[in-house]
């Protein structure tokens, strides 16, 4: 950036319970498109979470810093998006998208945000193809119910996953 320019914030939402490959791909490549990604993570009880937020931040944090992306802050938010990126100082929102069904949701979060800030804009990444169709929500229930999540999550994240599992308790009849 030139002289004078404006120090650009984004701010990449999520509750990252767990933090996917996927994840990895959308934040290595929308904190090349400002100088300062602010991975926010939020709580969401309606996504049953496995992890706690705490739990969730310090394994987004490793993760980000085993990648070796230096631009990045990790923190925890429980408000309403759009306050926390101007708190923040953001000009973009990075929203990672996975398929047309993502599309149609995120389409109606950017709307309805822009009304609450427009001044704040939403960019989309689509995920690598070979990422497309990672979900936290899917790599939980493939693990609650004994199958393998190597693909999907980092061997920290696997084994964490893991554990966590064995806590909980394992699903189904095999």
């Amino acid at each position: 950036m030139g002289a004078g320019a404006a120090h650009r914030v984004g701010v990449y939402p999520g509750t990252f319970d767990p933090i996917t490959l996927g994840h990895l791909d959308i934040i290595r490549r929308g904190a090349k498109l400002v100088d300062q990604l602010i991975i926010g993570v939020t709580t969401n009880p309606s996504k049953n979470p496995m992890f706690t937020p705490e739990e969730r931040m310090a394994m987004v944090t490793r993760e980000v810093a085993a990648q070796g992306i230096e631009n990045v802050t990790v923190m925890g938010f429980n408000a309403l998006l759009m306050k926390f990126a101007e708190k923040q100082g953001a000009s973009v929102i990075v929203r990672g998208l996975r398929a047309v069904a993502d599309f149609e949701y995120e389409y109606q979060m950017a709307g309805m945000n822009q009304q609450l800030n427009d001044g704040i804009e939403t960019v989309f990444l689509m995920a690598d193809v070979s990422l497309q169709p990672i979900a936290s929500k899917l790599v939980k229930e493939i693990a609650l119910f004994g199958g393998d999540i190597t693909k999907f999550v980092t061997p920290m994240v696997r084994d964490e996953v893991v554990e966590r599992v064995a806590q909980q308790g394992q699903l189904g009849d095999y």
